[in-house]
């Protein structure tokens, strides 16, 4: 067990901002500091509720600490992170990275330059589900998302593209190793000034295309990625935590939940495999595996770079699906 305490400050209690305060005290390895907030009202009662210290200076907060946890709106996020890189902090930002692929570009120029470990709060990766998988065994040919929520105010200041898709993006560039070749999108805006139902097809350079469908004025809320290749179909369900693999082989598996087949190539066997989905509490992991990867001095789980192509695949949908509205409005 690692005894190693490192200083941790929070930037940001909103309703996000709160959940990191909690998870931060599950983790054995990090000394709670106290937390920074624009707003003072907020900061005050979340200190008196919790006991944990309010800075009134950002900079006080951040030189009194080892690391910096970043859960602000995205506009402020370069501020910070740019700040605390500056003084040799580590650093772990909220999704999505920055505001604009410059800011995130310095970003990963500074922590380059001082060795501040820095990783992205793309939480998903953190969803048990995942670990269901073998990521060097996927190597899917079609991907269909689904990620629907029904409608809450919070987070209306940008499309839902920056706001839900973006957890899709960030897992599909996982677990598909190869670069974007073509990208289709389009969104429409019906309670906000952004789209808030978009959808984008995303062709990769070895083959695989991508279907994600994202909205958040749903009537019920799914998060489910279904990925098929030439003899298996695994569908993931995020929300509730379930995973299905559907396998064709070409001798009895000797598992259990098996079906014979007849086929033109002669008899195969389709076999039906639920894992069992450990319970886990992603925030905390993923915040727990930033504490580790500094203490092992190893690469974050989701690195910067890995932010960065998150954000820049999301601008490049976003920016398709804006010239498909202009074009209607013309």
């Amino acid at each position: 067990m690692k005894t190693d305490k490192l200083k941790i400050g929070l930037v940001g209690v909103g309703h996000l901002g709160k959940i990191h305060l909690k998870c931060i005290g599950m983790v054995n390895g990090w000394e709670p500091v106290g937390f920074y907030d624009s707003n003072p009202e907020v900061s005050n009662t979340v200190s008196k509720a919790t006991g944990w210290k309010a800075y009134s200076d950002l900079s006080e907060l951040i030189a009194d600490c080892d690391a910096i946890d970043v859960v602000t709106p995205t506009d402020s996020h370069y501020k910070i992170a740019k700040e605390a890189i500056q003084e040799g902090k580590h650093v772990f930002i909220e999704k999505p990275v920055t505001s604009t692929l410059e800011e995130a570009e310095e970003l990963m120029r500074l922590s380059l330059e001082t060795g501040a470990k820095v990783q992205i709060g793309h939480v998903e990766r953190f969803n048990p589900v995942l670990d269901s998988l073998d990521n060097n065994e996927i190597q899917p040919r079609f991907v269909e998302v689904h990620r629907l929520a029904q409608f809450n105010p919070r987070g209306t200041d940008v499309s839902v593209v920056m706001d839900l898709m973006i957890h899709d993006i960030d897992i599909l560039l996982y677990l598909i190793h190869s670069p974007v070749k073509e990208i289709r999108a389009n969104g429409v805006p019906i309670v906000s000034k952004f789209p808030d139902i978009a959808n984008a097809r995303i062709e990769f350079e070895n083959g695989c295309v991508a279907n994600l469908t994202a909205s958040r004025i749903s009537m019920k809320n799914m998060r489910k990625m279904r990925l098929f290749r030439e003899d298996a179909y695994l569908g993931l369900d995020f929300l509730e935590k379930k995973s299905e693999i559907i396998s064709l082989h070409d001798s009895h598996p000797g598992t259990e939940y098996v079906m014979p087949l007849k086929t033109e190539q002669g008899e195969k066997f389709i076999s039906v495999n639920s894992p069992e989905i450990r319970d886990g509490n992603a925030i905390k992991e993923e915040l727990e595996s930033f504490y580790n990867c500094i203490v092992d001095n190893t690469a974050p789980k989701v690195p910067l770079d890995a932010g960065y192509e998150a954000l820049r695949i999301a601008f490049a949908i976003s920016e398709k699906i804006r010239k498909n509205l202009d074009q209607l409005q013309a």
